[in-house]
């Protein structure tokens, strides 16, 4: 008997542990929207970024971005824009909605 209440008390501590934890786990969906892409891509300038990892930074700043070739699709509230990195001229990439 005693070993069957020491199970149940066990599983008990596990599944408010459990839940302990996801209650602590981020909602990854921040809210992004082109003002945020846009403002990311004023904010920083890198002359050497090629598409691949400008998806990787705009992934990592939680948009939906999908390296395509020489720039990137970035999906926000049902419109994809285009993102082509920029190299030399001002900011870090020209945005132009497809």
């Amino acid at each position: 008997m005693f070993f069957i209440r020491q199970v149940g008390a066990i599983q008990l501590i596990a599944a408010l542990l459990f839940g302990m934890a996801v209650s602590a786990v981020p909602v990854c969906s921040a809210s992004t929207d082109y003002q945020d892409l846009l403002d990311l891509s004023n904010a920083n300038e890198d002359m050497r970024i090629n598409a691949q990892d400008l998806a990787f930074l705009l992934v990592t700043h939680n948009f939906d971005a999908t390296p395509k070739g020489d720039h990137v699709e970035v999906r926000i509230n049902g419109s994809i824009y285009l993102v082509t990195p920029n190299a030399g001229k001002a900011g870090l990439a020209d945005i132009v909605l497809a």
